[in-house]
Order: structure tokens, then sequence, then C-alpha cells
């Protein structure tokens, strides 16, 4: 396991998407996978071709070439989400506790561009960050038994796409009509760590129409 240590999440982010792209390039076929989180990386190799010494050697000679703050930028990825109250049932009440409208809480979701740190808890999905400090809000104190598949949410600072149906305890404010795992298709995910995600606000008629489902 690598760990990062920067300054902010966002510096961690980077070092970690330029660690994945040197990790790959210098252990090739001896790599079974990488595992990129907020500032670690998990490397899986082959034990029967290589040793954790080899390996361990190999990694930190590919990492004293980093630049001290890499700039790699990931792919911008927009999400459609429809936002309103049969979409997302706790919509209102996280516009109350902010004391502001919900128009005004969808905005201010809208206004960023999230970054991808980690994919986690269930395949495809992506903890997103950082939303807004006036939209913030707890996870609930009884997380509910059925989440639906595409239900946006935000717990803390962190935002996300449920990419099927789960338990879950964060607040949820719309539904994304796009599938966020898809074992069928390659690759499997529309998102990965380092890229970044911007919602785009639609209307019931259109996120229908792209195959939303409000069951």
């Amino acid at each position: 396991m690598l760990y990062v240590q920067e300054a902010t999440p966002e510096e961690a982010s980077l070092r970690v998407q330029a660690a994945v792209v040197a990790i790959e390039q210098v252990l090739g076929p001896d790599l079974v996978d990488l595992v990129p989180s907020y500032a670690s990386v998990l490397i899986l190799y082959n034990p029967l071709e290589s040793n954790q010494i080899n390996i361990a050697c190999r990694v930190r000679g590919a990492l004293k070439a980093l630049p001290t703050l890499p700039k790699t930028a990931g792919r911008t990825i927009v999400l459609p989400v429809y936002y309103a109250l049969e979409a997302g049932e706790d919509l209102q009440a996280l516009a109350e506790r902010a004391g502001l409208s919900v128009d005004a809480v969808i905005a201010l979701h809208c206004a960023h561009d999230y970054r991808v740190y980690a994919i986690g808890f269930a395949p495809g999905f992506a903890y997103l960050g950082q939303v807004d400090e006036r939209i913030a809000a707890p996870r609930l104190t009884t997380p509910r038994q059925h989440v639906p598949r595409g239900a946006v949410a935000i717990a803390g600072r962190q935002t996300a796409v449920y990419p099927s149906v789960s338990p879950g305890g964060w607040n949820l404010i719309g539904r994304c009509p796009v599938r966020m795992f898809n074992p069928g298709t390659q690759p499997g995910m529309p998102v990965a760590v380092g890229d970044r995600v911007r919602f785009e606000p639609i209307s019931r008629d259109r996120f229908l129409a792209l195959g939303g489902d409000l069951t």
C-alpha cells in the first residue's frame, strides 16, 4: 500500500493520479491491479513473477521521478440530474437546514466541478468532492434500507450517485439517469479516480427520456 501526504485533498488526488500512471508503467505485466483512493494506492502484483522487495524498489524509483505536485488532469464528465422533491426525498429538508431555497441548493450543487477522489462502497460508487459548505449536510441518523439506483446525494462535503439499489444514509437531492456501473460495457464505469464530474439539471421529461426511473 502506498500512502500520499499532501496539504489539501486536491493535491493528494493529483499525486495519487500521477502515481497510478507511473506504477503502471514501471510494473508492466507484473501488475495485477491498482486501487487508488483519497490518499493511497493499493498495489496488487503477481507473487509468482516478482516479490515484495523487487516491487517496492521499482515503485520507489518511479515515484522519485514524479514532480513535487503533478498537474495531471483527468476528464470532465457531465452527468444530467433531475432535481425535484419526487426524485430527492431530502432536498426540501436540506434546503431548510441550510436556510436556502430549493432552487439555491440546486444552483450551488451544479456550480462546481467535483473531483473523483475514490470509488468504493459498491462498484461504481464515486466519492466526489467538495460541495459548497453551505449545502454540506451530515449523514442521516438512521440510514434508509432502500436507496434507488441513480439517487444523487450529499454527505458532509461529499456528493455521489448511487450506482445500484442499496441501503444508504446520504441526503437524497435528485436522480441521475446515467448508469454508474454496467459490467456489460467496457469500461464498466463512466468515471475514474482523478476525473471531474459536473452536474447538469434536466427536466422530468428529459430524465425519463434518458431512461430514468422514478419508482
